[in-house]
């Protein structure tokens, strides 16, 4: 059944000037000016083509027809303000759902996850491998994503987007970074073989663990490293245009969970 549109903020006027019988102190309330509230008054008795208050000695009087549907109305303020507080509530569930690289997960996420419920512990996360997975689908929170900026979504860069170099010996290839500096596999011989890397992997983990198992050196992103022994990690100085992102669409972005988690993920970066 089709829903009749309703003037909710003419209605939100209108319930305010019945309970103090002055648009002076409606105004105050509402945070308007008594020309506004008497603005919408007016428009509301158009719409619904009766008259709410007639002015007298005294002051403002309620009508009779606005008199007999003021305590429906408020019901229905009462019911609006119990949806939202319901909202409100399933909104701070404390349950987050989190989509990031499994590479990104392991070396840098984990552990700050770890530390924020270590201070909030009534928290609980679902973790959804693969950065691109779709919000809607998954019923995301938010995600990581290794990309060159937010796009659509809002988002917060996590540190820098810097490469480095780990291990030694040939190359390592993986989708982020298939070729070494310089080299292009696309302008191989006939069956491409020249320029492939000796070692090709699925992700930057894996490039990871095949450096310090000694098959080679890999680039990564720099975040990826964080907690690995110093010896075999190496800064180098050419950019990454791709940087690792935390980003949600403006509605979860907005939410105070959502908010509370992207502040500590962001703490000191």
């Amino acid at each position: 059944m089709k829903r009749t549109h309703l003037p909710l903020n003419a209605l939100r006027v209108f319930d305010a000037a019945a309970r103090h019988l002055s648009f002076t102190r409606a105004a105050d309330e509402l945070a308007v000016t008594p020309a506004a509230v008497g603005q919408q008054i007016r428009a509301l008795e158009d719409l619904l083509g009766v008259v709410l208050f007639r002015r007298t000695s005294k002051g403002l009087e309620l009508t009779d027809e606005a008199g007999a549907g003021l305590a429906a109305l408020r019901t229905g303020f009462l019911h609006f303000e119990d949806a939202v507080q319901a909202m409100q509530a399933s909104q701070s569930s404390h349950v987050y759902t989190i989509a990031a690289p499994r590479e990104f997960f392991a070396a840098w996420l984990a552990p700050r996850l770890a530390a924020f419920r270590a201070e909030n512990p009534e928290v609980r996360f679902v973790l959804v491998d693969g950065e691109m997975t779709d919000f809607t689908e998954a019923n995301l929170d938010i995600a990581v994503r290794w990309t060159d900026g937010p796009g659509e979504l809002e988002g917060v860069p996590l540190g820098d987007p810097d490469w480095v170099m780990v291990g030694e010996g040939p190359w390592i290839g993986w989708p982020g970074d298939p070729a070494p500096e310089g080299s292009d596999a696309a302008s191989a011989d006939s069956d491409g073989e020249e320029d492939k890397p000796p070692v090709m992997v699925a992700d930057a983990g894996q490039a990871i663990a095949a450096a310090l198992a000694g098959l080679g050196q890999v680039r990564v992103p720099a975040l990826l490293t964080a907690g690995l022994p110093a010896a075999p990690v190496t800064a180098i100085d050419t950019p990454c245009r791709r940087g690792y992102w935390l980003v949600a669409p403006l509605p979860q972005w907005r939410q105070k969970k959502v908010k509370a988690l992207v502040a500590a993920l962001t703490a000191g970066a």
